[in-house]
């Protein structure tokens, strides 16, 4: 039996009781939500193609040679508790752990006011989890036969339209009129009209190589795509042009992009171990005028990054079966979250930043709750670090200035 949990840093000895997400006003019955609709971005892998590396059982870098390793029968089952978080004992970040898919789960978000929890997995299954509890509200009808590698929330309608080649990302717009997908054979993606299910575009060959990501920025009149070929590319819609292309953003493959609230900024994150944020309006990087580049955070190929609703962070997953938090304006890692026992496929913030959510190939996802993450005391001596770090810069900088 594990010893009681200790959910705040300065006071240790208190057991955890954080209260959960609040819950809105309605309930919502199983299989009774009047909310919304699911889009699924489905593709019909075939294991004996190549391009299945996006399904791969091995990390693409080779970084980390052994096992992975596997959660227990008994960990697996592990019934949910009425006190919130499922942390060690020394644990400073609270968390639940939400069982239920039985293979990798590949993309997670949060819905309904950050109340619910949308995840798909390579089971071929797409559930709706109560954030509150973490039990299942709802396994959506219609069971794909493929497995989900990508999936995105409208407000209304529903309807399914199939591709000739498969799809490998797939994005509602902010404002729910359009949904952009991304195309695996054909390097391209496709832009529809989400309430006249008609196509507005459709660019093939916009990559050289395969799609890994695509997305809407926040007015719904650019998409982001990236791809295996180490290029972002920004399309207008209106205009049905390429309106920026950044060649050999990385060393290495692009697996997935996205925008600040503002649309300004465009973070990718990389199989290079690397994320990036870039200045979309000029193609040249962000970093006081030069390049941000987000280094030793992971350990192993980075496959997903999220902004948080006001910029202030954003967290990244990585194949290193880790979560990193990292503080945007002074460019370094704050945080590292650890406990999936196998890659983190995918990550998400709730928009009060109080919650982060991460799918992992374990099975598993696990809902963290950050809201205390500055009282910290590891993440007080960073900040402490950088400021000197930053006062010293300035320092030599401005002694460089007044000899020369």
């Amino acid at each position: 039996m594990a010893s009681p949990r200790r959910c705040s840093p300065t006071a240790p000895d208190r057991e955890c009781k954080l209260p959960p997400p609040s819950a809105p006003a309605g309930e919502y019955p199983p299989g009774k939500l009047s909310w919304g609709t699911l889009a699924r971005a489905l593709g019909r892998f075939r294991m004996s193609i190549p391009h299945t590396r996006l399904l791969a059982t091995l990390d693409p870098l080779a970084l980390d040679r052994e096992p992975p390793l596997q959660l227990s029968p008994e960990k697996q089952q592990m019934p949910e508790k009425l006190i919130w978080g499922d942390q060690e004992p020394l644990s400073k970040i609270p968390f639940k752990i939400l069982s239920g898919h039985e293979h990798a789960v590949s993309t997670c978000h949060f819905c309904v006011d950050d109340t619910k929890l949308l995840s798909g997995s390579h089971d071929c299954t797409v559930k709706l989890w109560d954030a509150v509890d973490g039990s299942v509200v709802r396994n959506f009808e219609h069971r794909p036969k493929a497995p989900v590698v990508e999936c995105s929330i409208t407000a209304d309608s529903s309807w399914k339209v199939r591709y000739d080649t498969f799809i490998v990302s797939c994005k509602f717009s902010p404002d729910g009129k359009y949904v952009v997908s991304g195309f695996d054979v054909d390097h391209g993606i496709c832009i529809m009209d989400a309430e006249n299910i008609t196509t507005v575009s459709v660019i093939k060959d916009h990559h050289t190589r395969t799609i890994t990501s695509c997305c809407f920025d926040p007015d719904s009149q650019r998409v982001a795509s990236v791809s295996l070929d180490r290029c972002i590319k920004i399309w207008d819609v209106t205009s049905q042009a390429t309106l920026l292309t950044i060649t050999k953003a990385h060393s290495n493959a692009i697996s997935n992009c996205c925008f600040t609230f503002s649309g300004h900024f465009l973070c990718t994150s990389s199989w290079d171990k690397n994320l990036k944020i870039w200045n979309v309006h000029t193609g040249e990087f962000r970093n006081r005028g030069a390049c941000v580049t987000l280094m030793q955070g992971h350990e192993g190929s980075v496959s997903s990054c999220h902004f948080a609703r006001d910029s202030s962070f954003l967290i990244s997953g990585g194949f290193d079966r880790t979560v990193a938090i990292w503080d945007v304006a002074e460019g370094y890692r704050k945080l590292s979250l650890k406990g999936h026992n196998d890659w983190v496929m995918d990550v998400a913030i709730s928009n009060n930043k109080k919650w982060i959510l991460s799918a992992s190939k374990d099975t598993t996802m696990r809902l963290w709750n950050i809201e205390e993450i500055d009282e910290i005391p590891l993440v007080i001596k960073y900040k402490k670090a950088m400021g000197l770090k930053v006062k010293q810069e300035k320092k030599e900088a401005y002694l460089k200035l007044k000899q020369g």
